[in-house]
């Protein structure tokens, strides 16, 4: 299995380590051609509006909509979920609107308002997983083909799924838990 890591900013190191340690050969991507040959991609966390020009520039936008389009596998975190976002109500930018969703940025405010909480993720089993969030966003709004995974206490939905399409609105890769990638890789390995 070959998953590419969208490595134009960001925390994209992290994901590589992670994948490495499930046996998984990753690449980093960052121009088109580095999409070829690859079963799924890995949008990191990072800073969404510089993650949106650098695809632009590096005319990797239309490139990943058309994979996913045809049911080409990718998990969005963080930043990686406003970009796979239809709808974000406060970016000036063009996401990929891959997502039946609306979402807000920096929903819980700056960085010094980053925090670590445990969540349960059905998905992923019984026990619960430990969460970063850094100027994390949410799922305000989900159509009925988006699957909500998780939520914070109050409901505040951080973990979608659409198809063959994942979006976290945390850090799983900050954490020992390779969970959430495990469960990407069998969406991966899913005909």
């Amino acid at each position: 299995m070959k998953i590419g890591v969208l490595a134009l900013q960001g925390a994209f190191i992290e994901h590589i380590e992670v994948l490495e340690r499930l046996g998984v050969e990753p690449f980093l991507v960052r121009l088109p051609r580095e999409l070829d040959g690859l079963d799924g991609l890995i949008i990191p966390g990072g800073e969404s509006t510089t993650m949106s020009r650098l695809m632009l520039e590096y005319q990797l936008h239309q490139p990943i909509k058309d994979k996913a389009d045809a049911g080409f596998p990718i998990m969005g975190i963080c930043a990686g979920m406003i970009l796979l976002a239809k709808h974000v109500p406060d970016f000036s930018l063009q996401s990929l609107g891959l997502m039946d969703m609306s979402v807000r940025r920096n929903a819980f405010g700056s960085q010094v308002d980053s925090f670590e909480t445990d969540i349960e993720i059905p998905v992923l089993g019984r026990q619960p997983f430990h969460t970063v969030f850094i100027r994390a966003p949410i799922i305000e709004k989900a159509n009925s083909t988006v699957e909500i995974l998780a939520g914070l206490s109050g409901g505040t939905a951080v973990a979608a799924r659409q198809g063959r399409l994942l979006a976290v609105a945390f850090h799983p890769e900050l954490t020992a838990d390779p969970r959430v990638h495990r469960y990407f890789l069998e969406i991966v390995a899913a005909e």
